[in-house]
């Protein structure tokens, strides 16, 4: 029973065997009750045409006909008078007597069986009223063997469990084709969760076809794909991150180890304390955006939306940016003319404007300049941070987002940054329910265009 095959064969079995044994005694008790019935309604329609005759003539010789006739029948007829006393026969059987002693003398006009019960009796029986002038002058009875009923039944039977053997063997025949086909790519499903539960994700499932089984394998084909990734993923994450926070503390170690064992000069020791000092804001705002990321990841991202204003909101943006940018000798545009209110969490919309701006003041030059520019298109706020900086080759753009991830590495190092920026960005604006997308030039230019849902009038 350990196969799944054979539970599936052995539930099938069970069913179709029970509805195909209840149709089978359905079948055969109406067949049955069908033909007695049709016996019986046969000898009464002749115990009546006897009956028909007698009326017009009821005498010696005709009763005699009448008797001489079903003789040759596999039939009898017992004719008497309105006393029950017999007139006519075309049976010597003493057993007769008794079933017309007991008929009831009150018989309607069309007659009625006496007797049905074809199991316990010898015979079925029935009586038709014979009538002159409107007055009962005597009884026609009917008598049918049933031996001949049990016999046709026997056969019947015999016919029955022939077929009911037929049809047993070809459902067993279907339910092992039909158990075999269900179970071997729920089989083969099952070997390949098991391979992915130990970390072997390499599975290859082809899809069944367009049912709920050709759904599941496709199903667990891509959960293989998708663990095979986050696999990949942590495993470069990992690499990155330790590869990553092992730089700046090397780099404080080292300094640390030189200012402390050194007699150095006092421009010497500052230099050194202030590159300590660079790595060590560098590895706290890593490990601050490592936390973020995080938070994001389990859903535990605080995101508490409120309207905002985005004219007033741009306004402190370029108040904000604007300094940094003079002092880098670029120039820094801000564009929202209408009153246009969004539906976000102002302190997150800020961190994703401010990751932005901050590449394009990395990855820009003396003269470049940047662009933020505000639209509503219906019902959708469309904000676009654009700069002609340096830009991103063509095949690095489908990995810009990725955490760790750095066009150019020790370009971005130099310039302190973590790799992490565009992938909080990325999730700030998916928790906003919104999109975001990049597209560049290079030696030309960025441009990210976020897309939110969701703003007020």
């Amino acid at each position: 029973m350990k196969k799944l095959s054979l539970k599936l064969g052995l539930l099938f079995f069970l069913i179709l065997f029970g509805l195909e044994t209840f149709m089978f005694f359905f079948l055969h008790s109406t067949l049955v009750e069908s033909r007695v019935e049709e016996e019986l309604i046969a000898l009464q329609t002749r115990g009546n045409s006897h009956r028909a005759i007698l009326e017009r003539h009821f005498d010696e010789n005709t009763i005699s006909h009448v008797a001489l006739m079903e003789s040759e029948a596999n039939t009898d007829v017992v004719i008497t008078n309105r006393r029950k006393e017999i007139l006519g026969s075309s049976v010597k059987n003493s057993l007769i007597k008794g079933y017309i002693e007991n008929a009831t003398s009150s018989v309607p006009r069309e007659g009625q069986t006496i007797v049905d019960k074809w199991q316990e009796e010898k015979f079925i029986v029935t009586v038709s009223p014979i009538e002159q002038d409107g007055k009962q002058i005597g009884f026609v009875y009917m008598f049918q063997d049933t031996a001949w009923i049990q016999s046709l039944i026997s056969r019947l039977n015999e016919q029955f469990l022939f077929a009911g053997f037929i049809a047993v063997i070809f459902t067993i025949t279907i339910i092992i084709f039909l158990s075999k086909a269900l179970a071997k790519p729920l089989v083969k499903m099952k070997e390949a969760t098991s391979q992915i539960s130990k970390g072997d994700f390499s599975v290859s499932l082809p899809k069944t076809g367009d049912d709920e089984l050709g759904d599941l394998a496709q199903s667990i084909q891509l959960l293989a794909n998708d663990l095979s990734y986050l696999k990949e993923e942590r495993s470069e994450f990992l690499s990155s991150i330790s590869h990553e926070l092992r730089t700046p503390l090397t780099y404080i170690k080292g300094y640390a180890d030189i200012v402390q064992k050194r007699n150095l000069s006092a421009e010497e020791r500052n230099q050194y304390l202030t590159i300590i000092l660079e790595e060590t804001n560098r590895l706290s705002e890593m490990v601050k955006n490592l936390f973020d990321l995080a938070k994001i990841d389990k859903n535990t991202f605080d995101i508490k939306k409120t309207p905002i204003d985005l004219q007033d909101f741009t306004r402190k943006i370029t108040a904000k940016f604007t300094p940094a940018f003079i002092e880098n000798g670029m120039k820094l545009e801000v564009k929202c003319s209408d009153a246009i209110f969004l539906h976000a969490d102002a302190a997150r919309l800020e961190q994703i404007i401010f990751n932005l701006l901050d590449n394009s003041l990395k990855y820009s030059s003396p003269g470049d300049k940047t662009y933020v520019a505000v639209e509503k298109h219906k019902r959708q706020v469309v904000i676009r941070v654009k700069d002609t900086g340096k830009g991103i080759p063509e095949q690095e753009l489908p990995y810009v987002f990725n955490r760790f991830y750095r066009v150019d590495k020790s370009r971005t190092r130099a310039l302190g940054g973590t790799g992490l920026g565009l992938a909080i960005v990325k999730e700030l604006v998916h928790a906003h329910g919104g999109t975001i997308s990049v597209k560049s030039t290079e030696n030309k230019g960025t441009e990210f265009k976020m897309v939110f849902k969701g703003d007020i009038d």
